[in-house]
């Protein structure tokens, strides 16, 4: 089958697409029969014609069901492996049709849309926390969501460890600094100061000695350098801890997994090609997860684990509260950079020269730097001695070596 292709493999000799319903319904006819066993009356029972007319819907439908999956399994350009009859058994309770997992997967069997378990893989370290917000786990993911989209989007999530909650979770066009400032904002701004993140050795989280360096001739060690990101976090007094292997992420690690099989499906299903289409899904996904699924690990649904711990106190959650002397948390959730104003009292900033009447010649400036992705502007605060001495809003287009 051909990346990309949603529709099903017709038999040798016949045509068929995802809008042929007639066709598909002939040739789902003997795979239908063979998983009832033969045709009607062969082994002398007749059947109620009521009850065979729903067990031939079920049966068509989950065959529908089964060959989709295939399809996408197929599809190289898509994170998905595996077969989830959870979730086919899901879309097709939304249809009406009661079909349980274990009968879903006998007829997988039959039809060849199978695969074993793979073993899992075991590591000798496991992080246990006692309470929430101990450890927020934070990721992001990069891949296709939709095979109608015409781009790859990052899905970035923070994870509570103790609570398995998903406290963040959104889709943005690229992986950024920025996007992951504006993920650990709505986190703090909604539930409050963690004790600590949970990242992996990312240049975003992490400077990496050799890998993050230009020169030859290298002064930096590991960790002697620290991005924007991990120095807004260390301002916050929040800790920063590096994973150091992929099984050491397994928590969110299958978080991501257990969406990527969701939303992808569905967005597959439903013809969804915008960004604005797939967070619907990821919204409605994350709402499940959190407030109706059971955890496989816990034994509890994450919002009410959650809420049990908040309630026995088993909460290390901080309020977050405004440093002075800011008093917008533009000037906390922030890119930061200093400049020196120049003899005749100007700023330059890469090609532009912003005026400041009341700072000194050769006086150090801290420059705040606010994109706004929708708008395509960046709005530049500057702050001199604790006094926010100058506002001004600029286009993308006048800083084109920077990538917000």
């Amino acid at each position: 089958m051909k990346s990309g292709h949603l529709g099903y493999s017709a038999p040798e000799g016949g045509t068929y697409g995802p809008d042929s319903q007639t066709f598909f319904d002939r040739s789902c006819q003997e795979p239908i029969a063979r998983l009832q066993g033969g045709p009607a009356g062969a082994s002398g029972h007749r059947r109620d014609p009521r009850h065979q007319q729903v067990s031939v819907l079920r049966s068509s439908e989950s065959l529908k069901a089964l060959l989709a999956e295939k399809a996408l399994i197929e599809n190289q350009d898509l994170p998905i492996t595996s077969y989830n009859y959870s979730a086919i058994r899901d879309r097709l309770l939304k249809q009406g049709i009661r079909v349980s997992v274990p009968t879903i997967i006998t007829r997988a069997k039959a039809l060849g849309c199978y695969q074993e378990r793979p073993k899992k893989k075991l590591h000798d370290r496991e992080v246990l926390t006692t309470a929430i917000g101990a450890l927020i786990q934070h990721d992001a993911s990069h891949h296709l969501w939709s095979p109608y989209a015409q781009e790859k989007w990052v899905l970035i999530s923070s994870l509570d460890d103790y609570s398995r909650k998903l406290l963040y979770a959104d889709f943005f066009k690229a992986e950024t600094t920025w996007a992951h400032i504006r993920a650990m904002e709505c986190l703090i701004c909604r539930f409050g100061l963690p004790l600590r993140y949970y990242v992996d050795s990312l240049r975003v989280f992490r400077f990496v000695q050799y890998r993050d360096s230009f020169w030859k001739k290298l002064n930096l060690r590991t960790d002697e350098a620290d991005p924007q990101w991990k120095q807004l976090l260390q301002s916050l007094g929040v800790e920063i801890t590096y994973a150091l292997s992929p099984q050491a992420k397994g928590k969110i690690e299958r978080s991501y997994r257990w969406l990527q099989d969701r939303i992808v499906r569905t967005s597959a299903l439903e013809k969804l090609a915008s960004i604005e289409e797939v967070r619907q899904v990821l919204q409605q996904e994350i709402h499940r997860y959190n407030h109706l699924q059971v955890h496989s690990t816990t034994g509890e649904i994450p919002d009410y684990r959650f809420a049990q711990a908040r309630k026995t106190g088993r909460n290390l959650f901080r309020p977050f509260v405004l440093p002075k002397p800011y008093r917008s948390t533009k000037d906390v959730f922030c890119l930061k950079e200093t400049r020196v104003v120049n003899p005749y009292r100007r700023l330059t900033f890469y090609q532009e020269e912003i005026p400041l009447r009341h700072v000194p010649p050769g006086e150090e400036v801290a420059v705040h730097l606010i994109p706004n992705i929708d708008r395509e502007t960046v709005e530049l605060r500057v702050w001199w001695k604790e006094t926010n001495v100058q506002s001004i809003v600029y286009p993308f287009k006048a800083f084109p070596r920077v990538h917000f």
